[in-house]
């Protein structure tokens, strides 16, 4: 091989090395904020290290990046690090263009005219639930779960609604591998019980979460079904405890399988 040629393949390769580590910096970025999207109370950098199996000076750098541009948020006391406000933009731009904001709100606002309570729609994003749209009631005390919030599926009715209603196969992996992590006393942490309790959302067509997400508040969630009969997306009525009991609360399923019906001929079946 001549020396002009071996100067070539080296400018060749110099070329294209720094592209090809780029792309894998990008790479290693996009997996990143996965891993915070399967936080929703956050991560430090050494956590979310170990999780990526990146070292730590890597980690760190990337962080910094991904906080500059917006995309993650670092909260100082803590020491830890968030989903940024950029990726639920990013977010709502990717629901409108699905469909899901324009179509879904005027039906949730239906809703809430007819129980006066806060209703909420979701969708399942691995894990966890994502909530899409929800409507305040005009009562005082507000719902916590706003657009962009990640939920536990175990412990909430919409993503007890997503689990029971998904296909077979994902819904024994759902109800295998979900951690049943204990969000309050009330939350079910054992997965026999899990399992039982997904068979009775099957057969009574909506799922109900009583102070197992969150003390004093409670609610009911019914699935969005595709033409499989599987669930693309849950709605749920949401209220306090001390407003509404259970009986209460389950008089406004009806009015949610309504709902439910129309959005699923609405909007599109991911």
């Amino acid at each position: 091989m001549s020396v002009n040629q071996t100067t070539a393949d080296d400018d060749v390769a110099a070329e294209l090395k720094p592209k090809g580590d780029r792309t894998d910096m990008v790479g290693k970025a996009l997996g990143l904020l996965v891993l915070l999207g399967d936080e929703p109370r956050g991560a430090s950098a050494a956590e979310i290290s170990r999780r990526a199996e990146l070292p730590f000076s890597t980690t760190y750098r990337l962080l910094g990046s991904l906080t500059r541009d917006g995309f993650v948020d670092y909260e100082p006391d803590g020491r830890r690090y968030h989903l940024g406000l950029r990726i639920f933009q990013l977010g709502q731009r990717v629901s409108q263009h699905h469909g899901f904001a324009g179509a879904a709100m005027p039906v949730l606002r239906r809703v809430t005219e007819q129980t006066g309570e806060a209703t909420i729609l979701s969708v399942r994003d691995g894990h966890h639930h994502l909530t899409v749209n929800k409507v305040d009631g005009p009562q005082m005390f507000r719902v916590t779960s706003d657009p962009g919030h990640l939920g536990a599926l175990h412990a909430t009715a919409v993503g007890k609604a997503l689990v029971a209603f998904a296909e077979d196969a994902e819904r024994e992996a759902l109800i295998e591998e979900l951690e049943l992590e204990p969000l309050t006393g009330h939350t079910i942490t054992d997965r026999a019980v899990f399992r039982a309790e997904m068979d009775l959302v099957r057969r009574q067509g909506y799922a109900v979460m009583d102070e197992e997400n969150e003390n004093g508040m409670r609610a009911v969630a019914v699935p969005l079904l595709n033409s499989q009969g599987h669930a693309f997306a849950s709605l749920a009525t949401a209220v306090p405890v001390f407003r509404l009991s259970m009986e209460a609360l389950l008089a406004h399923v009806p009015v949610l399988r309504d709902a439910a019906a129309e959005l699923a001929a609405r909007l599109p079946q991911r």
